[in-house]
């Protein structure tokens, strides 16, 4: 194992339970009881364990620990907090639910994880106004529940029960975005706590506007940064309201040149789909046996459809006139909620199911994005690799808007299986931007795609950042090694 994290790039493939410290040393029992004063005692922890568990993301990168984990109640202790870290130079990880898949949380440095997850009120509602505020403890599940009595929903749904600002910080999406947009599109306001300890309010205090031309777009800059420029504590949301009548479907093709040739076809028809989801072969054998489904093992499209009763009428019958032209078969609807509910459940749950085909392996997610018009391209090509590489794994994809993730299978004793897998996603990330596409579209950065981010924004694009980073951060101790 040593070997391998040597011969890797720094901190990836090295896998959960694998601990390293930071190098910032451990902190002094002045600097602790200082973190206590502003949190209370039963807020703070040094705990081996609890440090550890702070220390890693649902990805493969090694587990590298803070040296303490607070748990603030509100922003003033957030606002604080940082201000005692950034005078004595201490690192600061913001930590949400821990789901991420880039090694976003990893302490390279050592320092104090911020976890936000006490802080999980939802402390506004416009329902005229079509927006919601919510503090950043509170996840994707809990804020539709809240909303199940008013007519709204919040659209933004990656697989994971993220935490809403944990969301906005990686810059995610879901299902949803081929018709309600990502998580991007949906934020309508930010409170942030800046590296000092300042609290900024990206487009002024309380404001839940729809559109605005006022200055640099304060917003779009904190979505996605990914605990870099600051600590997200209040997100306002733009909801919409829960559509009249939904029906879902799935259906088989002979090939994935034919499922993603139906995809392409739908969205140049403009269907309004409001979910188009690729699983390939491999993920469907999975959920079929994780989840309970019966749906043939071949490439498959998941389909919803959001509107009146004669709208979803016209939009089944030319999307089923599509498909049927590109050789589908199989085709199932599912019209009552319970189906519905079941059938994205086992979406959801493509990470998992994979996983448990194969027992005693290491899971590892990367994702891309490509033009529509490469989807074919790219997903055809990537499927064949899959298979010539020997790798264990299965393909799922959001692709009404060009992204998919291939879900890798990996023996954490095999070394040259490590080698080939970091290959792979080296390979697909640039493959994605020879045709125009990006590295991740809803990863994010994080440690592992730090050198095909600057292969995709240029030189002048990494200064750029670096510039802003200073700008916010000049003593570098936001979420360090992240990003940039």
């Amino acid at each position: 194992m040593a070997s391998l994290l040597r011969a890797a790039a720094p901190g990836l493939f090295s896998w959960r339970g694998y601990c390293s410290r930071g190098s910032q040393g451990e902190l002094s029992k002045g600097f602790v009881e200082s973190l206590k004063a502003i949190v209370g005692s039963p807020h703070v922890s040094t705990a081996a364990a609890v440090r550890e568990h702070h220390g890693q993301d649902e990805s493969i990168h090694r587990c590298q620990p803070p040296d303490a984990v607070v748990w603030p109640q509100n922003v003033d202790q957030v606002s604080r907090l940082a201000a005692l870290c950034y005078g004595q130079g201490v690192p600061i990880i913001p930590f949400g639910t821990g789901t991420g898949l880039e090694g976003g949380v990893c302490a390279v440095q050592g320092g104090v994880c911020i976890n936000l997850t006490h802080m999980d009120r939802i402390t506004e509602l416009n329902t005229e106004d079509f927006s919601v505020v919510v503090e950043p403890g509170v996840t994707r599940k809990a804020l539709n529940a809240h909303l199940r009595n008013s007519g709204l929903w919040f659209t933004v749904d990656p697989g994971a029960d993220a935490s809403i600002c944990g969301m906005v910080a990686t810059g995610a999406s879901g299902t949803n975005s081929v018709r309600y947009g990502t998580i991007r599109d949906n934020v309508v306001n930010l409170e942030v706590v800046l590296p000092d300890g300042r609290l900024l309010h990206t487009a002024g205090q309380g404001r839940h506007f729809r559109k605005s031309a006022a200055g640099y777009n304060l917003t779009g800059l904190f979505v996605g940064s990914e605990g870099t420029l600051g600590l997200i504590t209040s997100a306002t949301l733009r909801l919409y309201p829960v559509p009249e009548a939904t029906v879902a479907a799935t259906c088989a093709f002979p090939s994935v040149q034919a499922a993603v040739d139906s995809t392409v076809q739908i969205l140049q028809a403009a269907v309004p789909v409001a979910r188009i989801e690729f699983l390939d072969d491999v993920t469907m054998d999975a959920c079929n046996r994780h989840s309970k489904l019966s749906c043939a093992v071949a490439p498959t499209l998941f389909l919803e459809f959001h509107g009146s009763e004669q709208a979803l009428a016209e939009q089944v019958q030319h999307t089923e006139a599509i498909t049927q032209q590109n050789g589908a078969s199989h085709f199932s609807w599912a019209k009552e909620s319970e189906e519905r509910n079941q059938l994205w459940a086992a979406r959801h749950n493509a990470w998992y199911a994979l996983l448990a085909l194969s027992p005693g392996c290491k899971g590892y997610s990367t994702d891309v994005c490509v033009p529509i018009s490469r989807l074919p391209e790219i997903l055809v090509q990537t499927k064949e690799e899959l298979k010539t590489s020997g790798l264990k794994g299965g393909i799922v994809g959001h692709v009404g808007d060009g992204n998919f993730h291939c879900i890798l299978l990996v023996n954490p004793d095999d070394d040259e299986e490590h080698h080939r897998v970091t290959a792979f996603t080296k390979k697909l990330g640039r493959r994605a931007l020879a045709l125009h596409g990006t590295c991740t579209g809803e990863h994010g950065i994080g440690l592992g795609k730090r050198q095909l981010l600057q292969e995709e924004i240029g030189a002048v694009g990494m200064e750029t950042m670096r510039q802003l980073k200073v700008m916010l951060d000049p003593r570098s101790l936001m979420n360090p090694g992240k990003v940039l």
